[in-house]
């Protein structure tokens, strides 16, 4: 089987549910090169990943062979996704592989995807249609074949009246405005053209169609780009939405580990921001786990969990030793922070005890009050963790296992793009939920050159690596991702 999906124009909020869930389940992905980075995260790990992007003047792999291809992988066996941008069928020549398909007996589905025609100029603040200006909208290739000219009807567009939507065409766009002026528009007409539409970096540019080429020479447009021609772009300025929010243009390195950085990307992502999401660390659970099957003999009051990993670690090593979390009956338990007892909320636990702060030292002096004189704590967490927890409190007379269950180390295949993207001074901050990501964040940018870049933290000890590494820090107010985010707000609204 073999389905076309559309990616849509951006990231992964406007890829259909459909489209999510076929790459979900695909063995081989098939993409072009305007796919974004969030999208392709959904390929399982497993998969056969192509590239077949195409850039203007430059085929990374001719149509023909692209059909060929289809047809190969998905006589292995298989779901086969071909992954396109925007929509299969709207200038995508979705129809000319599902044609071929067809013709060597593959089956194949499509999972149609939403347009750039429609979603560029929405994020520009263009309704294609309104009622007070116009009544239809015609959506046109400029791209034409094989460096020939374009053939394009513009008498017939102009006497339509409505808003002209040309695609694949920045190129050509003193070609485009020159055939609608030739065939008697009014050469006051507003016009736009919006480059990057629906991205976190969507430039725009909005004149009239006789000046909108100069006006665009002057900006530096440049593909991917959709022009816009009608009496709706006078709208832009009044209800561009995309544009005015406060994290528009800039760009933030999530550095947390890949299943954990969805929350605090998506709160980003909705304030306008691009994330590129560069896990820095990953958990792996030690293979000796001696230390927990001599823990299990003792007696404790409370077990401690300090990070959500923590309490999938602590679940997933009683598995491999023969136990479940039947193992901790009798203790209370321990949450770092808010997020940590939500976890423990999915395996059925609640915890007893939660610190006003989300921090280690303020879990020690939660637990001071509350553990008994003489008492006993198991603390389930990473090697490598901060000291000053099970000092304070063996200090205080509290008996305190420190069971290590897993090491955070940076990823075994590096931090792909990260350091490109640094080169090229386009990171504007970075995100750090624990010194371990600070780290690992450090090692993967190695003779980069940080001075320019803010190192938000969400805490005091997180802090204190990042200084360490010569980073110029900003710390959240609480140890929460809400107050993360806020505090990155913050720090980039004063660039």
């Amino acid at each position: 089987m073999v389905t076309l999906v559309g990616a849509g124009p951006g990231g992964r909020g406007l890829l259909t549910i459909a489209g999510a869930e076929a790459l979900r389940q695909a063995d081989v992905v098939i993409y072009d090169r305007l796919v974004s980075a969030d999208i392709l995260a959904l390929i399982p790990e497993n998969a056969v990943r192509v590239d077949a992007g195409k850039e203007n003047s430059r085929h990374t792999l001719p149509q023909e062979e692209m059909n060929e291809l289809l047809v190969k992988y998905a006589r292995g066996g298989g779901n086969v996704v071909r992954l396109k941008g925007g929509d299969c069928f709207l200038f995508g020549r979705g129809g000319e592989e599902c044609e071929f398909l067809k013709l060597h007996g593959i089956p194949f589905r499509v999972v149609p995807g939403v347009t750039s025609a429609l979603a560029a100029p929405a994020f520009a603040g263009i309704p294609v249609t309104h009622r007070d200006f116009c009544a239809s909208v015609h959506i046109v290739t400029a791209h034409a074949k094989k460096n020939g000219p374009l053939k394009i009807d513009y008498e017939s567009l102009v006497r339509l009246r409505g808003t002209l939507v040309f695609l694949m065409g920045v190129t050509a766009l003193s070609e485009v405005c020159a055939g609608l002026l030739a065939a008697g528009i009014e050469p006051d007409t507003p016009a736009a053209v919006v480059e990057n539409g629906a991205r976190p970096n969507q430039r725009k540019a909005v004149s009239t169609v006789a000046a909108l080429p100069e006006r665009a020479r002057e900006m530096t447009l440049k593909s991917p780009a959709v022009i816009v021609v009608g009496r709706v772009c006078t709208l832009s300025g009044a209800i561009d939405w995309f544009t005015p929010l406060p994290l528009h243009g800039k760009t933030i390195a999530v550095t947390r580990p890949k299943e954990r950085a969805g929350s605090l990307s998506q709160k980003l992502r909705a304030l306008g921001a691009e994330v590129l999401e560069c896990p820095c660390i990953e958990s792996v659970l030690r293979t000796d786990l001696s230390e927990l099957r001599g823990a299990l003999g003792g007696v404790f009051d409370w077990a401690v969990f300090t990070s959500p990993t923590g309490v999938r670690m602590a679940v997933r090593a009683l598995r491999e030793i023969g136990h479940d979390l039947r193992a901790l009956y009798g203790m209370k338990l321990a949450a770092t922070g808010k997020a940590t007892a939500e976890v423990l909320a999915e395996y059925g636990l609640t915890a007893d005890l939660i610190p006003g702060t989300y921090d280690g030292a303020h879990l020690a002096e939660a637990l001071l009050k509350e553990v008994p004189d003489g008492g006993a704590v198991l603390l389930l967490r990473a090697a490598g963790g901060s000291p000053e927890l099970p000092e304070r409190l063996r200090k205080a007379g509290i008996t305190a296992a420190d069971i290590r269950l897993y090491d955070t180390r940076p990823p075994a295949g590096g931090v792909p793009g990260l350091r490109e993207r640094l080169a090229a001074g386009t990171v504007d901050a970075a995100a750090f939920t624990s010194a371990s990501t600070v780290r690992g964040f450090l090692q993967a940018a190695q003779g980069c050159d940080l001075s320019g870049l803010a190192a938000v933290c969400i805490g005091q000890q997180t802090a204190r690596e990042a200084e360490r590494g010569g980073l110029t820090v900003k710390i959240a107010k609480n140890a929460t991702i809400d107050d993360l985010t806020n505090c990155i707000l913050e720090v980039l609204s004063d660039v």
